[in-house]
């Protein structure tokens, strides 16, 4: 199995997703090849790496992100809820992961949008992006697909795509629209044909977010192109030391 592993927002199985930990985790691993994050907007325009719209799940606030500012985020607890040991992690902005991860590992930067909700999010990253020079280490992806189209119009250098879930009837004319160079799909809706197809055109081809090992090898198995999203890179990383 010579298929990429994608830390899906950071090593989120070993420690809390979105942050510094997670991230330090996969960025450390030799076999890790990419890492997934999730990108929101402070109040106040500041990327910031979280990935509900709301602060309850994974922070001891309450309330949506957006209307809390850079500082006010900052402050909150972002891994207690994993485990005691994380109390003292922060939400990360976009220019920390950026920083840290620059000539390490590929990043693949989801941005949180919907319909508008986040006005200047697409603007913000760009900036972000370009300011480190790290266009050809990024990709760009949404379940918005407006948002998709916005970065690449901002930023034609930069690989960009769609989040899917399902199988739409035209997905390779919304590829072309998007002028998509990645397809983020879940994987029950992967075939062999379609893997084919998708990664023949040019297309990159990552399947998310797999965690049992037996769907990792099923996944795997259909092409050696397809990259895989886990929360428990540790799991892939066991599968293919065993074919080894």
């Amino acid at each position: 199995m010579k298929n990429l592993c994608m830390a899906h927002r950071g090593w989120s199985g070993a420690a809390p997703e979105n942050t510094l930990a997670a991230i330090g985790l996969a960025l450390d691993h030799p076999d890790v090849d990419a890492i997934e994050i999730d990108v929101q907007l402070s109040r106040d325009g500041v990327p910031v790496v979280i990935h509900d719209s709301t602060l309850d799940r994974t922070t001891n606030g309450s309330g949506l992100v957006m209307t809390h500012t850079y500082d006010e985020l900052r402050r909150l607890d972002a891994g207690s809820w994993f485990a005691p040991k994380y109390a003292a992690e922060r939400i990360p902005s976009l220019e920390e992961i950026l920083v840290i991860c620059r000539g390490k590992k590929r990043l693949n930067i989801e941005l949180k949008q919907a319909a508008n909700r986040y006005v200047g999010l697409e603007e913000a990253v760009v900036s972000q992006i370009r300011r480190r020079c790290m266009q050809e280490q990024v990709i760009v992806t949404s379940f918005d697909q407006e948002s998709v189209r916005r970065v690449k119009s901002l930023a034609p250098e930069i690989t960009v795509g769609p989040i899917v879930y399902g199988l739409p009837v035209f997905l390779h004319e919304q590829l072309s629209a998007l002028q998509a160079g990645v397809l983020s799909l879940s994987y029950p809706y992967l075939s062999k044909a379609l893997a084919e197809e998708v990664l023949e055109s040019g297309v990159e081809l990552i399947a998310w977010t797999i965690d049992d090992p037996e769907h990792m090898k099923q996944i795997a198995s259909l092409h050696e192109g397809i990259q895989i999203c886990t929360n428990h890179p540790d799991r892939w990383l066991q599968l293919v030391a065993g074919e080894a």
